[in-house]
């Protein structure tokens, strides 16, 4: 199935309408700013498995900020679309679908995560350098990652009221 199937699929009615009384996620329905706080919520756990990972491997092998940032982005494309995958793949969908699905579900706000959580991260003094036990380290992985949830959020409110996002992924939810 490509992903204007899904897409199709999502918008085509059936059992979307019924998870957790969000309604229909297709185009011109009700988006309300808690179903993109719980996609947005989603997606995040997914990065910022990923993004912490990468932090921290990074920081304890001493690599450099680039190579960290390489690395932690990796991660959380990575676990994003594993945590998406996980719940498609249990729905029944195939591997390759399930795929299709998580790529079209999360690309656009696990990029716009990375960007904001990785931007943060470069842009505090010190925290790049800062080492695993340094309270900077965590404060400002932890400020990066809200910042992300809160300027991803609207991105994503937008996206599922045009049956993007997290809309392609919604009718696999039981």
């Amino acid at each position: 199935m490509t992903t204007d199937d899904h897409q199709s699929a999502a918008h085509s009615g059936g059992d979307e309408t019924a998870h957790h009384d969000h309604g229909a996620h297709g185009h011109g329905a009700a988006v309300t700013w808690g179903m993109a706080a719980q996609a947005t919520a989603h997606c995040l756990t997914g990065c910022a498995i990923g993004e912490v990972l990468g932090m921290v491997i990074g920081t304890a092998l001493g690599l450099n900020n680039f190579a960290t940032v390489v690395l932690a982005v990796v991660l959380a494309f990575v676990f994003g679309y594993a945590l998406t995958m996980r719940g498609v793949l249990r729905a029944g969908v195939g591997f390759r679908a399930a795929l299709s699905v998580a790529l079209a579900a999360d690309t656009v706000s696990i990029a716009v995560m990375e960007v904001l959580d990785n931007g943060v991260m470069l842009t505090v003094p010190g925290a790049m350098h800062a080492g695993l036990a340094d309270v900077l380290f965590w404060g400002a992985l932890a400020f990066a990652l809200v910042v992300a949830f809160v300027l991803t959020t609207p991105i994503n409110k937008w996206m599922i009221g045009r049956g993007k996002g997290h809309a392609v992924v919604h009718q696999y939810h039981h």
